[in-house]
């Protein structure tokens, strides 16, 4: 599958990130090389072998949330360099 230069800047762009065109080719070869690989594990005869999500078996410990002591609130807000409502404000990083 071919990458193009032009297909790793759109992309970018949707995600917000800005590369040079120097590194959107270095980013387009390496993406076809992923993809390159990807299509090799497609081609094994998996014929038999049993669907996994884990390579190791695994299980969710649940248990009930259960409200504890906590810092004071008042306590952990004296230094923030601004907040609101009880809580941290921070810039906002996301348009």
């Amino acid at each position: 599958m071919n990458i193009s230069k032009e297909e790793v800047l759109h992309v970018a762009k949707l995600a917000r990130l800005k590369f040079t065109d120097d590194e959107a080719e270095a980013l387009a070869k390496d993406m076809e090389s992923i993809i390159g690989f990807a299509n090799k594990l497609n081609e094994l005869d998996t014929e038999g072998v049993v669907p996994t999500a884990h390579a190791i078996p695994m299980s969710n410990a649940f248990r009930e949330d259960v409200v504890k002591p906590s810092f004071d609130r008042d306590a952990m807000l004296q230094n923030a360099p601004s907040k609101e409502d009880g809580g941290y404000t921070v810039p906002k990083v996301v348009e």
